[in-house]
């Protein structure tokens, strides 16, 4: 009789224990999936969208892919999108993540994944800004958007000791930038709520996107200047003519080139891709330098080999530590015959 598999449930509370102290652990989990995605060693497919008629801003996305290496793993993250939670003062995303083994196929855990997605997209910014911009200090870090991600991505950016003059952050929510404000106050003497968009971008040193805009809104050249470092997380912020003077790296090109993102725009709009400097893989390699004599703007699609390994990582963790709900019969007898 072929022994089935062990199957592992990792709640939310065991994840969040993991990741409490887990930062440097991500950025380099991070950073060696990129460098692998560079040389072909990992399968990322497109993604794929849920979308419902009667709830036209809600989206369900499937992200499977595989990496390999010494380790190697495929699964799937299955990740919800309903803006309109905040309303309830519901999370806007929510997420699990299935890895499967990657001999057999068989699902070997289940892990809650939107805490994984959260840190995985701060780890990829953090460690943009740092190899872009060359360095860990920076004048006024300019926030748009005050919810999850960005709250995740300031955590990281105090995680990785970085050291900020100023902190400004902006939301058409004043509630919610009021609460992401406090939150940012350990990290910069001065931290403030910008009175309007235009004051909080201009003369940044480091802007981050992470909004929920479905079109683009940033239109005024002048809130860009050289070496300026824009993390453009959320995508859709920035309109496509600001991207053409720019310095523009991806995580993957023809993946961040689609779906109406503010770089696929702007491939419509010149009919060709000429903007595109390359990736953070290239720039990790070292063939790729950033022009800081230039606006320099990473765009993350987000890659679903990312949070493959970063949940890899967490559930060798959980299981050195017991921490893991381990079903033992969650298959049936396995063998054929």
């Amino acid at each position: 009789m072929t022994s089935p598999p062990i199957f592992h449930i990792l709640s939310g509370q065991v994840i969040a224990s993991l990741l409490a102290t887990g930062h440097d652990d991500v950025v380099t989990v991070v950073r060696d999936t990129y460098r692998m995605h560079g040389r072909h060693e990992t399968n990322n497919p497109d993604s794929y969208f849920l979308r419902f008629d009667d709830r036209p801003n809600a989206r369900i996305i499937a992200l499977p892919a595989a990496v390999k290496g010494d380790s190697p793993v495929s699964g799937i993250k299955w990740i919800a999108s309903y803006p309109d939670n905040i309303r309830a003062n519901l999370q806007r995303a929510s997420a699990t993540l299935l890895l499967n083994d990657y001999e057999t196929g068989y699902p070997v855990a289940c892990l809650e994944a939107s805490q994984i997605s959260a840190v995985r997209t701060a780890a990829s910014a953090v460690l943009a800004a740092d190899v872009l911009g060359g360095g860990r200090r920076g004048g006024r870090l300019a926030v748009i958007g005050a919810g999850v991600i960005a709250r995740t991505i300031l955590d990281y950016f105090r995680a990785q000791d970085w050291a900020f003059d100023s902190i400004a952050v902006h939301d058409l929510n004043g509630v919610d930038a009021a609460k992401l404000r406090r939150f940012a106050s350990s990290m910069a003497d001065d931290c403030s709520v910008g009175t309007s968009l235009e004051e909080t971008i201009k003369g940044a040193s480091h802007v981050v996107f992470a909004t929920t805009a479905a079109t683009p809104y940033v239109h005024d050249p002048a809130l860009l200047h050289a070496g300026q470092v824009i993390l453009n997380v959320s995508l859709r912020d920035l309109a496509p003519e600001l991207l053409l003077p720019a310095f523009n790296v991806f995580d993957d090109v023809d993946h961040c080139l689609k779906a109406a993102t503010s770089p696929h725009l702007a491939e419509q709009l010149t009919g060709g891709r000429e903007f595109v400097a390359g990736t953070l893989a290239d720039v990790l390699a070292g063939e790729l330098v950033p022009d800081r004599d230039k606006p320099i703007v990473f765009s993350p699609f987000g890659l679903g080999v990312l949070d493959l390994a970063v949940g890899r990582h967490l559930l060798r963790r959980a299981i050195e530590g017991g921490h893991t709900h381990r079903i033992d019969d969650f298959f049936p007898d396995t063998a054929r015959w």
